[in-house]
């Protein structure tokens, strides 16, 4: 069976429209350019669970039709795993110290800044987007917009719409965002101008709430545990003093539904304003499946190990059924397109704003430097005159997709952009000149899962962390041969060169990028 590998896990996958010029004699369409970008984001959507990066959870088969149709980037990855931080760093492409939005509890986007969408604007293209934002300001740059406030709802959401009214529409989020996105695509945009569409998901953010129609699925598969799920952190203080246990941390009402009279929860209350949100027969139908599970569970009076693995499985499973239909919805798009001779002409990119922990080191959630959550998927489907398919190994980061989508629309790079035109590599080319690093920092600190604020720098071998503020330690892995992550070498006999050799590599980056934290080297 294929097994993931988490030195290649980010890969960013999204959907593209175009514009197509049929002869006056009907004869053989034209393929014009600038090409139209379909940019297709989820939340939280890590690669193991895509079956175009692993087999062993579930099957994405329209993901995988991007895939292998297209072009899939096996070292992509994110610099700062956090919602809103990634948004900034993909809609600038520069890092958060450079955008000004380097955590959630904290920040506002400056919506006046340079920004990705406002270039295209000027380089003639209709710039739209629906869905989840998650800046706090509200969006610019953009000729369309229809937003869901904070996080959204899974359940007849509210929307905020460019007059300033929250209005609520029925349905499931996922099919509703799609919805609107096909919607203005074939409705609202102007067919005499190339556009790009940001189709962005509150799917499949915490706490996995599926459409009823897919309550039932994935119920009788077994996940298999990750091996390193009784991590005990040995020699990684930081990695212990998190709140992300899947074990310890992970809610039994809010997070995996065991709602039951008398139980109770810091999060109860919220728990029960998302489900609070369904129509009678949602609702019902919500709790007729759960109910019996709910029963058998408080029956069972499970502990310990026994716990810890049912939480795990009640996980995987609603998060895996949140996914399917999220899968479904970017066929939908797959096939507007199609249908409307637009694949020839679109740019069609899926990814997500970081990777996400299915188990590994015990945890959920993300924030952290190491691989499952550092690493993206980046997928996509590619317009003719770029011929590139199959794996693109190189490293590339979420700052570089603002350079590429201007340099496909034919726009000036700005200096100040950080990220780099992926362009070279969508044409097949090598460039001998390509990055060999990349640069991490992730500052929300205290806050919620209490991840210690840290830097970085990743290479195709080595990664080097630095945890700063309230602590100072160091940590270095050998991707090769320990790509889980469990043994810190730092400090290590015969590490001397090597971590010499990254500590000046860190510290050139932090100067490339003028990052003010910055170590001291000695």
């Amino acid at each position: 069976m294929k097994q993931p590998n988490f030195n290649l896990l980010y890969s960013v996958a999204g959907l593209a429209a175009c514009t197509s010029v049929i002869s006056s004699c009907q004869q053989k369409k034209e393929i014009t350019k600038p090409y139209n970008i379909v940019y297709i984001m989820t939340d939280d959507h890590t690669a193991q669970m895509m079956s175009c990066y692993d087999t062993r959870y579930i099957e994405t088969p329209n993901l995988d039709r991007i895939a292998n149709d297209g072009v899939r980037f096996t070292n992509s990855f994110v610099a700062n795993s956090l919602s809103g931080p990634s948004r900034a760093c993909m809609i600038t492409g520069k890092h958060s110290h450079a955008n000004g939005f380097t955590d959630n509890t904290t920040c506002v986007f400056d919506g006046s800044q340079q920004t990705m969408p406002k270039l295209l604007q000027k380089a003639g293209y209709q710039t739209a987007i629906v869905g989840k934002w998650h800046l706090e300001s509200l969006p610019t740059g953009f000729d369309y917009w229809e937003i869901v406030p904070g996080q959204g709802d899974y359940y007849n959401p509210d929307f905020i719409t460019m007059n300033n009214d929250t209005i609520q529409k029925q349905g499931y989020i996922t099919n509703i965002v799609t919805d609107m996105g096909i919607d203005w695509m074939e409705n609202q945009r102007d067919r005499n101008k190339p556009f790009c569409l940001f189709i962005h998901h509150k799917a499949i953010h915490r706490n996995w709430l599926p459409e009823t129609k897919y309550l039932a699925e994935y119920e009788e598969k077994t996940f298999p545990l990750p091996d390193n799920f009784f991590d005990t952190y040995e020699g990684r203080p930081a990695a212990a003093s998190q709140e992300m246990s899947i074990f310890k941390d992970m809610d039994l009402i809010y997070d995996l539904k065991m709602l039951k009279e008398g139980k109770e929860s810091s999060l109860k209350e919220r728990y029960l304003s998302y489900i609070g949100r369904m129509n009678p027969e949602e609702r019902k139908a919500f709790d007729d499946f759960y109910a019996p599970i709910i029963t058998d569970f408080y029956k069972q009076n499970l502990k310990g190990k026994e716990l810890a693995e049912w939480k795990y499985q009640r996980y995987m499973r609603d998060y895996a059924k949140t996914v399917k239909s999220l899968d479904d919805n970017v066929g939908r798009v797959l096939d507007y397109l199609k249908e409307h001779d637009m694949l020839d002409n679109t740019l069609v990119v899926y990814t997500s704003d970081q990777g996400f922990y299915m188990g590994e080191h015990g945890w959920f959630d993300k924030r952290f430097m190491y691989e499952e959550s550092m690493h993206t998927p980046l997928i996509m489907h590619l317009p003719k005159g770029l011929d590139k398919r199959g794996d693109i190994p190189q490293l590339v980061q979420n700052i570089d997709y603002a350079p590429t989508f201007l340099e496909l629309a034919g726009a000036e790079i700005p200096e100040d952009i950080q990220g780099v035109s992926l362009v070279p590599l969508l044409k097949g080319e090598a460039p001998k000149d390509w990055r060999k690093s990349l640069y991490y920092h992730f500052y929300e600190y205290p806050a919620e899962h209490m991840v210690k604020r840290h830097y970085g720098v990743r290479t195709d071998h080595y990664k080097l962390i630095h945890f700063y503020n309230d602590i100072d330690e160091w940590e270095l892995y050998d991707l090769k041969e320990d790509p889980t992550e469990m043994h810190n070498i730092y400090g290590k006999p015969g590490m001397e060169e090597i971590t010499k050799n990254l500590r000046e590599e860190l510290l050139r980056l932090q100067e490339q990028y003028n990052d003010p934290i910055r170590f001291k080297y000695n």
